[in-house]
C-alpha cells in the first residue's frame, strides 16, 4: 500500500487530483472530513492545508470556530509528520499549543513545517511541528506547536 505522501505525489498530477486526495484523507480519518479540507501540498518540509469560509465551520460569532482551526493545524501537521516517518514508524499527537491571534472571517490556508528531526528508526520520540494560519489577506489568524510522538511500530 502506498504512503501518504506517494498517493499524493501521484494524484496532485492529474486533474482534480487534489480534491480527490483530500476526500480520501476525510475517510481515513473521519473527523477532518468536517471541515471539508483541501491539501494543497505536501512534502516532507511542508504542509499545506485550505478550507473554505462557510457556516459549517463557524461559531455563534460567524467566524471560524476555534476547533477549526485546531483540526487544520492537527491535519496538516499530522500529514506533516506521515510524510517524515518511516514504513517502521508510527506517530500520534501527545501534546498541542495554539495561539488565537485574530478574527478567522475569510477562507484559510493552514502552513505546517517540521521544526526539529525525527527519532532515528528505532527509536521513539517527538518530533515537533509548527503550523501557521493566514486568511485571504496573508494575515496570521492562529499559530500552533505540535509535539507529535513517533515510535517504532510493533
Amino acid at each position: 500500500m502506498p504512503s501518504l505522501l506517494q498517493l499524493y505525489q501521484v494524484l496532485a498530477k492529474a486533474p482534480l487530483g487534489k480534491a480527490l486526495y483530500s476526500r480520501l484523507v476525510g475517510v481515513k480519518a473521519p473527523y477532518f472530513a468536517s471541515i471539508r479540507p483541501t491539501v494543497s501540498h505536501l512534502s516532507p518540509q511542508q504542509c499545506e492545508v485550505r478550507i473554505r469560509n462557510a457556516r459549517r465551520v463557524h461559531n455563534h460569532l460567524g467566524t471560524v470556530h476555534a476547533i477549526a482551526l485546531c483540526n487544520m493545524a492537527e491535519l496538516s501537521g499530522g500529514l506533516l509528520t506521515d510524510a517524515n516517518v518511516t514504513p517502521k514508524q508510527r506517530w500520534i499527537p501527545r501534546g498541542m499549543q495554539v495561539q488565537y491571534l485574530k478574527k478567522a472571517v475569510t477562507d484559510l490556508r493552514a502552513v505546517a513545517t517540521p521544526t526539529g528531526t525525527l527519532p532515528a528508526a528505532g527509536e521513539s520520540g517527538s518530533f515537533p511541528v509548527h503550523i501557521a494560519i493566514y486568511d485571504t489577506a496573508e494575515q496570521l489568524v492562529f499559530t500552533a506547536d505540535i509535539d507529535m510522538w513517533v515510535t517504532p511500530k510493533k
